[in-house]
């Protein structure tokens, strides 16, 4: 593995200092965080893969005809609908989210049928399945205690494995506490902005989840923080890099991977001072599987083996690029890239106060353009605005 870091050698047992309140600040890793009951927390990536692997082996998967499948009523509770499927002799219960998806594949609205009474949601059910005009549907079923059905979907669904992903991070990041250079990140302490990266994976601290309908994770390699030029005060401006991935093998969400590089992350798992922030996506369509295995993992393997170089190359290259001088400079710039008065205004004014100078360099006005996005109400306005200065510090 590459491990050129410009500031190899520096003693980070005790933390390092960064400086948040540049690039941008990214919360999807706190929402998760936020929603994770304890039951959906792993310390490892072993544990993790252990769990969706074990569940992974109880289900199996075919493809049936719409229109073989019986739909029942329990006779013991009038509520719930069994499923009957070729070749089973007994019903399989299906849960809330396949029945959902089992409602919407045949146009019945689920919300609706959840209201009924069992027998009468059956036969509105049993109409849809025998009229379904794309004939097949694929079930997904496993065997926990009882069997259900986890997911339906349309016969063309190209389901990645959740296992297969975090398999894919297992080797780069191992059991992802410390192994490798990629574990579960540190946390910032607010009162001395000093990021500490040696915090014990514990429910509270870990950024490994799965639920029965997804898998998230989290990995930093905080241990090894990278030296991108200098702040105002002549400290270094420290980065360290970062991703997280997401997936469900039951259709609840795409196949993605982000790679960014950041400066910290808090005790509620936001990402602050982000920059670089790449992503792709990956549909569960007919061909999803062969696209993970020649797309997605390598492109996770390469991120996680490159060089900081690039990184720190395009940051020196901003710094150095100077594209005002004047305040007359600097409103044209502004302004001839879609930016009203009122926001020039307050970018310049940012910078101002936050560097003790005007902006000058294509990196001082990235700076003050994400500082401003991140005071906007409106979500669609700050991507906007993130987005004017992520293609400025790509130019440069």
């Amino acid at each position: 593995m590459n491990t050129e870091i410009i500031d190899a050698g520096r003693d980070i047992s005790r933390g390092y200092k960064v400086d948040v309140s540049r690039g941008t600040n990214v919360d999807r890793v706190s929402s998760e965080w936020f929603s994770r009951p304890e039951d959906e927390r792993f310390l490892s990536l072993d544990d993790l893969f252990a769990s969706v692997k074990g569940r992974a082996d109880r289900s199996r998967t075919r493809t049936v005809e719409s229109a073989a499948i019986r739909v029942e009523a329990n006779r013991d509770d009038p509520e719930k609908l069994g499923l009957v499927l070729p070749g089973a002799d007994e019903p399989i219960a299906p849960t809330h989210w396949s029945f959902g998806q089992l409602s919407s594949l045949v146009g019945a609205p689920a919300a609706y049928l959840r209201q009924l009474p069992a027998p009468l949601a059956g036969i509105n059910l049993q109409y849809g399945l025998t009229n379904h005009r794309a004939e097949q549907i694929k079930t997904m079923e496993v065997a926990d205690g009882r069997t259900e059905l986890r997911a339906v979907t349309g016969p063309d669904y190209g389901r990645i494995y959740d296992h297969e992903l975090v398999s894919a991070v297992q080797r780069i990041a191992g059991n992802g506490t410390g192994d490798t250079r990629w574990k579960v990140p540190g946390v910032l302490d607010w009162s001395t902005g000093i990021y500490n990266p040696r915090v014990d994976v514990t429910k509270e601290t870990t950024t490994l989840y799965a639920s029965d309908r997804d898998v998230f994770l989290f990995l930093v390699d905080d241990l090894n923080p990278i030296e991108a030029g200098l702040l105002p005060d002549g400290s270094p401006d420290l980065y360290f890099r970062g991703f997280y991935c997401w997936n469900s093998e039951v259709g609840a969400k795409t196949l993605g991977i982000a790679s960014f590089y950041l400066r910290a992350v808090c005790q509620n798992r936001n990402l602050w001072g982000v920059e670089d922030f790449q992503e792709i996506t990956i549909r569960h369509s007919k061909y999803a599987a062969s696209r993970f295995a020649h797309e997605a993992a390598p492109a996770l393997s390469r991120f996680a083996e490159s060089s900081p170089a690039p990184f720190i190359d395009g940051i020196r290259a901003a710094r150095e690029k100077i594209v005002a001088r004047s305040d007359e400079d600097r409103q044209d710039f502004l302004r001839k890239r879609g930016f009203s008065k009122a926001e020039t205004g307050r970018i310049v004014e940012t910078v101002l106060a936050e560097e003790g100078r005007p902006p000058e360099s294509v990196f001082d006005f990235v700076q003050g353009i994400t500082a401003v996005a991140r005071s906007k109400p409106q979500q669609d306005a700050r991507l906007a605005m993130e987005g004017k200065a992520k293609l400025l510090l790509e130019h440069a």
